[in-house]
Order: structure tokens, then sequence, then C-alpha cells
């Protein structure tokens, strides 16, 4: 196998194929039945200890790596989690534990889980489900390439087709 001598650095578009665990070693996510994961190195669009771990790595390089939660989706706030009444989802036909919902906090649009419904009541968590979780990662670099212009002022790496096919771009970011 022949390792290509770019290394992944800022500003670099990444492909990896991965597989994560939690400590119990149960797979919580992998690529093994999809493309690899595919982001832009230095722009925060993957949890900031596996960029850490990936900084200076070639293609090809294999390796595996437990991440503490602080370096992935941080601990658990106890104080993102409450009950508010069951009326405040009125839009919604029926509310059950594990549906996700998007609510207005003063950080901005967050994401909140539905973990228990009474008669009146509704217990939410604003935590992130892997939040408190050490994670461990297999990790195979399968490519590195110099990010265009465009992916390095959006933030993000955009598809072979064009930022029009891309679908984590919005209207602003596309100029479309």
């Amino acid at each position: 196998m022949i390792l290509s001598s770019m290394n992944i650095v800022k500003n670099r578009v990444i492909s990896i194929d991965y597989t994560l665990t939690n400590m119990q070693n149960q797979v919580i996510d992998s690529t093994a039945d999809s493309d690899p994961l595919t982001y832009l190195h230095g722009h925060a669009n993957i949890i900031p200890g596996l960029e850490q771990a990936l900084e200076g790595k070639s293609e090809g390089e294999h390796f595996t790596i437990s991440i503490p939660a602080e370096e992935a989706y941080g601990e658990r706030d106890e104080g993102l989690v409450m009950e508010v009444p069951l009326d405040r989802f009125e839009d919604a036909e029926a509310v059950e534990v594990g549906m996700q919902f998007e609510v207005q906090s003063p950080g901005g649009i967050q994401i909140v889980t539905v973990t228990n419904v009474t008669g009146t009541h509704v217990t939410i968590d604003g935590n992130h489900p892997l939040a408190g979780q050490v994670l461990n990662f297999d990790v195979t670099v399968t490519g590195i390439r110099k990010a265009s212009s465009e992916e390095i002022d959006h933030g993000h790496p955009h598809h072979a087709e064009g930022c029009e096919d891309c679908d984590t771009c919005d209207d602003a970011c596309c100029g479309s």
C-alpha cells in the first residue's frame, strides 16, 4: 500500500472509516455499511478529541483512541433535564419517551429528548445522548484532500456535485 504524503492539517477535507463503541464495547455508530465520514478539519465539524487525534495522520493510517466525555459531548448537565406541562406539546398528536423536539433556548435552537411522560407532565433532557460517556473509536483515514476556498468559507466539505446539491448548506450558505 502506498501512503499519501499529505497529512491531516487545518483546511483539509478528511474521510474516515470508523466504529464507535461505549465502555461496555457496544457499537454506537459505524461506517461499516456506509460511505466514510467526510469532514473539514479544523472547523469543529467533529468532536474535539477525535479531531485532535487525527491531526498529523496520513491516508491509510489506522488507530484506536478513547476520548473522555469532556473532549466529546461534554459531561451531563442535570440542569438540562426538566419537567414541563404536557400541554406545551399541543402540536404533537402524542408525546412518547424517546421522541425528540426542537426548542428555543437562550442559546438558540436546542434538541431535547423526552425521557418520561405522565398524565400531565413531560420530562425532557437537553443533554446530547452521548454526554458523560467515554467514547472509543477505531479509525482508518481513507482520504485527505485540500479544501476548496468555498468549502473553507462555508466551514464544511461539499459533495462532488457542488454546493447546490449539498444538503448541509442552506440558501444563505450557497447563495441560491
